[in-house]
């Protein structure tokens, strides 16, 4: 599709969803609620429409060569799906963070001043392989008062479709506009540019997805941008640790979904314990097949124990180890001489999303976290819980690593902004 189709595609979307969502900003909970449980009923119903859609996406996938961490991320079967119509539904079981009060308070002269939550308006979406978000962000949109505009990548165009006709069929059959859902996916990646430009019909847009997709966004939108990160998270494991629950840790983090944003890629150990603790932590690592990247130190005492095999999953770490979210079974791992220098290293390379301490001592993580400039920082426990249905959010936009407006886990506050309501008998300004 060329410019002009595209430009004219996603500005009839953005004002059909500008003017459904005007609807939905004065709904009670109550009808969002029962929309979200339709929404989860309809994607129970097209079950087999949507796996069939995506089993030609991940078909596709296999044959352009897709990674497999991106081959995971974009598969579904019939437990992810209703998994995910489950998250539809604990969205719904959340308090509406519409109308909140903020704040008030009566002015000396009278007035009475309040601060009250409401919603963004229209959200656009730009994100890759991830059929989940599709159905994750239009539930906290229609939750939070919002319409949203998906542009979801050709990898999962055949998923996004099934999803985003059964969402919209649900939408209608409740009464409301099924424009409170919209898909640009047929305008292709000029409908995710026309997308970033669409400043005044779209009033906040978030990328999730990999580096270069959050990055093009960020530098190319005149849309205001909510940025979310890619994940370089790191494990510290100090001399005060649990070595065997730091072991179970290590393992979760990095191996029970490779493809995540908040997935461990670099594994620091203190030097007084890693001749004990890396020995172990390699085993159960490479029981999953992990390839450890090691820093000359780490190597040392990993090449004693490596045998087989397993000297197959032992590199030497290059400096680039150190920058790279890898989506796969690779683990960076360095041995560190003291706290200072993890923390040093962590924020010479991090991304700003995760971070992990895994220690005993109080002061220890007193200081980690005290050291770190990132959107989560986990203690004795793994990365993965990064995430905002494991936080109490029901489901979430992304993570945000940036500092303004939202950080960390996007709920549905944080499709939410203020208006100030100021109460006067008569009152004029001296």
């Amino acid at each position: 599709m060329n410019d002009v189709d595209a430009h004219e595609l996603v500005t009839a979307a953005a004002r059909a969803a500008r003017t459904a969502q005007r609807s939905l900003a004065r709904a009670p909970r109550a009808v969002k609620d029962a929309a979200l449980e339709a929404m989860a009923h309809s994607l129970t119903e097209h079950t087999e429409a949507i796996l069939a859609a995506n089993a030609a996406d991940l078909e596709r996938g296999r044959e352009s060569g897709m990674k497999s961490g991106l081959l995971d991320r974009l598969a579904l079967d019939a437990g992810r799906l209703s998994d995910i119509a489950g998250a539809l539904r604990e969205v719904a079981a959340l308090p509406d963070p519409v109308g909140e009060i903020i704040d008030g308070s009566v002015m000396p002269n009278g007035l009475r001043v309040r601060r009250v939550r409401v919603p963004l308006g229209v959200v656009g979406m730009i994100y890759e392989a991830r059929p989940n978000v599709t159905v994750d962000t239009a539930a906290l949109a229609v939750k939070s008062g919002n319409a949203i505009i998906l542009r979801g990548g050709s990898a999962a165009q055949d998923s996004n479709a099934a999803i985003v006709a059964a969402l919209r069929s649900a939408l209608d059959a409740q009464g409301l506009p099924a424009d409170l859902v919209t898909s640009v996916d047929a305008a292709g990646r000029d409908g995710a540019r026309a997308l970033m430009r669409a400043h005044g019909l779209v009033d906040a847009l978030v990328p999730r997805g990999g580096a270069g997709l959050i990055r093009a966004v960020v530098e190319q939108s005149t849309v205001p941008v909510i940025e979310t990160g890619s994940g370089n998270c790191h494990v510290y494991v100090d001399a005060s640790a649990d070595l065997q629950a730091a072991v179970d840790i290590i393992v979760n983090a990095k191996t029970q979904r490779v493809g995540v944003c908040n997935a461990a890629e670099t594994l620091l150990v203190h030097i007084d314990v890693a001749a004990d603790y890396l020995p172990e932590a390699a085993a159960a690592l490479w029981d999953k097949d992990t390839v450890l990247h090691a820093d000359p130190a780490a190597h040392r005492i990993l090449t004693e124990v490596a045998g087989g095999e397993r000297l197959e999953l032992l590199v030497e770490a290059t400096e680039d180890d150190w920058d790279t979210e890898y989506g796969s079974l690779d683990l960076a791992v360095r041995v560190v001489e003291d706290l200072e220098e993890a923390v040093d290293h962590i924020r010479a390379h991090t991304t700003g999303h995760t971070e992990a301490v895994l220690a005993q001592d109080v002061g220890v993580i007193k200081d980690f976290i005290a050291g770190m400039d990132s959107a989560a920082i986990m203690v004795n426990a793994s990365t993965r819980f990064t995430d905002g249905g494991q936080l109490g959010l029901g489901a979430e936009l992304g993570i945000s690593t940036q500092k303004l407006h939202a950080r960390g886990p996007m709920g549905l506050t944080e499709l939410t902004t203020t208006t100030w309501i100021v109460e006067g008998d008569g009152h004029t300004r001296p």
